[in-house]
């Protein structure tokens, strides 16, 4: 495809998935997928995830469309993060401010931004900046439990999964290919 014929969004929107029930980041890596077999350009900036989870092995196959980076240190964060976490999260978020401002991607997700942001690894000042950032034709995707309600006032889309049932709670682990 020449570079003249690379598709782009006429106007972009904010989505936001939060909520406390499965399916949040499934549902973003739906809508990379989808947006990746229209032609479009997406950046996935992981703020908590670091690793070789199996949708990372899945879309190096896309990297052609799709780039992922991680911006995690893949642990568990209680009470103040780190400086390491924090320093990790800033990368990440001048990578989501690039990813946004540049023209070189039509759609961006923030995977874990909201709870990144009720960590404490940033404000939550900083998600709305980005948000007000976006330029019309960029698709901006933002996951995580406990959106904060400015965030939630702020997007186009808001998606809340809540957990009805969980098989976790009957003791089954997380499994490679369905939850990591």
């Amino acid at each position: 495809m020449m570079e003249s014929e690379h598709p782009h969004l006429n106007r972009g929107y904010i989505q936001v998935y939060t909520g406390d029930g499965k399916g949040k980041t499934t549902a973003s890596l739906g809508l990379c997928l989808r947006a990746a077999g229209a032609g479009l350009s997406v950046y996935i900036a992981q703020f908590i995830k670091s690793g070789d989870y199996s949708e990372i092995k899945a879309l190096s196959r896309y990297a052609d469309h799709i780039q992922v980076e991680q911006f995690g240190m893949g642990r568990f964060i209680m009470g103040k993060p780190a400086p390491e976490d924090v320093a990790a999260a800033q990368k990440g978020l001048s990578a989501v401010r690039d990813a946004l401002t540049k023209g070189k991607y039509d759609v961006v997700v923030m995977e874990e931004g909201n709870v990144a942001a009720q960590c404490g690894l940033f404000p939550v000042d900083a998600i709305l900046e980005l948000m007000a950032l976006k330029p019309p034709s960029v698709e901006l995707v933002i996951t995580g439990r406990n959106a904060d309600p400015r965030v939630i006032e702020k997007a186009d889309l808001v998606t809340e999964m809540r957990e009805i049932k969980h098989y976790y709670h009957a003791g089954v682990a997380a499994r490679t290919g369905i939850e990591k």
